[in-house]
């Protein structure tokens, strides 16, 4: 028996679950134990990003984490290790409790990936469709069903990491309806709602799978575009516009036009969510200061 063998029969029969993913967040190893606590096998898992998985890990406050706030993205980030208490899905749909450890993988020195250690929690279970509730009313506008400011925080400074260590680019356009206020007063809070959910049934058809699409509050919403940068900006601020353009709302026989003043910049690796948010909010006080029913963006103002 090699050491490398060796190592792998010690890990397999240790009872703890460890898997390893590269840089890319993709599943290269997956011990027994794993296999044993979730009840996905070698084969299932091996080869596909942590991300893409049905273990759908949730803090205990229903926080999704696998695309948020993970703790192997923080680990490969800043190379801490972390501990965390964290709800996973099992193959039957059941959630349990399991304790998690992270550490980053070197390679010549550099960073090459994480590795996860976990063990069940000792007769904790949770129903799988309470918890899916759970999470979703913490993260998700009550109205709209969109991701609320909650998540789309956690969201763009995930993004923010990503840009920053693995030069993966993103466009924020940050959008404010037109004279909602006046649809409300002249029409009723109905129909202001009307007016939500219908932009937001449009915004779910069109948006890409690696896109996110959410309500900041009231009448703002936002869209971050992955794998775009500034040159992407113009393009974007039609179709967003548009998106909005779309929506049909009827009030009665008469149908409502629906306008929006838009702001769209791109993320720059010094950018904070703050910063970010801040140049986006500018952008759409040129944007309605000029008249409304208009988008601008850095490169408009720069280039």
């Amino acid at each position: 028996m090699t050491k490398e063998e060796l190592y792998k029969t010690i890990i397999d029969k240790s009872g703890i679950g460890v898997y390893c993913v590269n840089r890319d967040r993709q599943i290269y190893f997956w011990n027994k134990a794993a296999e044993k606590i979730t009840g996905y096998s070698e084969e299932e898992m091996v080869g596909i990003h942590c991300y893409d998985t049905h273990l759908d890990h949730i803090d205990q406050d229903g926080h999704p984490l696998c695309k948020l706030m993970c703790p192997l993205v923080g680990t490969m980030f800043d190379a801490n290790p972390r501990r965390n208490t964290v709800l996973v899905r099992r193959k039957d749909d059941t959630r349990i409790a399991i304790e998690v450890h992270t550490e980053a993988l070197y390679e010549d020195g550099e960073i090459v990936g994480a590795i996860e250690f976990f063990s069940e929690e000792p007769a904790v279970q949770f129903d799988g469709q309470l918890m899916k509730h759970l999470s979703d009313v913490a993260m998700h506008d009550e109205l709209t069903r969109l991701p609320n400011r909650t998540y789309i925080n956690s969201y763009i400074d995930y993004k923010l990491e990503q840009l920053r260590h693995d030069g993966k680019p993103f466009v924020l356009a940050f959008a404010d309806i037109d004279n909602f206020r006046l649809f409300n007063d002249s029409y009723g809070h109905l129909l202001g709602d009307q007016i939500l959910l219908e932009i937001s049934e449009v915004m779910r058809r069109n948006v890409r799978k690696d896109d996110l699409i959410g309500r900041w509050g009231g009448e703002e919403f936002i869209g971050i575009f992955a794998n775009a940068d500034e040159q992407d900006e113009l393009a974007l601020g039609k179709r967003f516009q548009q998106w909005f353009k779309n929506a049909e709302v009827l009030n009665g026989q008469t149908h409502i036009s629906i306008t929006v003043s838009i702001g769209i910049t791109a993320a720059r690796p010094e950018d904070t969510l703050d910063t970010l948010i801040k140049r986006a909010d500018e952008l759409i006080f040129l944007s309605k200061k000029k008249g409304k029913d208009q988008f601008h963006t850095d490169y408009m103002l720069y280039y």
